[in-house]
Formats: C-alpha cells, sequence, structure tokens
C-alpha cells in the first residue's frame, strides 16, 4: 500500500489549530485527529491501534 499526500489549501500553520480526542464512532473507541479551524480536516483510527504516549517515551 502505498500513502500519498497532497496539500489541500496555502494556509499556514500559524491559521490552524490541531487536536486530538477519544470519540464514539459507530460504538467503538477511536482517536480522532483533526484541525477545527478547517472542514473535513481529520481522521481517526480505532483506540486500540493508537500509540500511547507513555510507549513512546
Amino acid at each position: 500500500m502505498t500513502l500519498e499526500g497532497e496539500s489541500v489549501g496555502s494556509q499556514s500553520e500559524a491559521d490552524s489549530s490541531v487536536v486530538a480526542a477519544i470519540d464514539e464512532i459507530d460504538g467503538r473507541s477511536h482517536l480522532v485527529i483533526a484541525d477545527i479551524t478547517r472542514d473535513d480536516v481529520w481522521l481517526s483510527m480505532p483506540e486500540r491501534n493508537a500509540v500511547s504516549l507513555e510507549m513512546w517515551q
């Protein structure tokens, strides 16, 4: 599988606000990461697949 990214605009980093939260999607807990200053700029994954901060230390 190849993942490719593309530019979604010319908004600067100073204009964005990225947050993360645990939310329920289809009855299961998911980690959701979103830029709350833009529409439809988010991703999610099942919480069990997310790496905890303690594991990164």
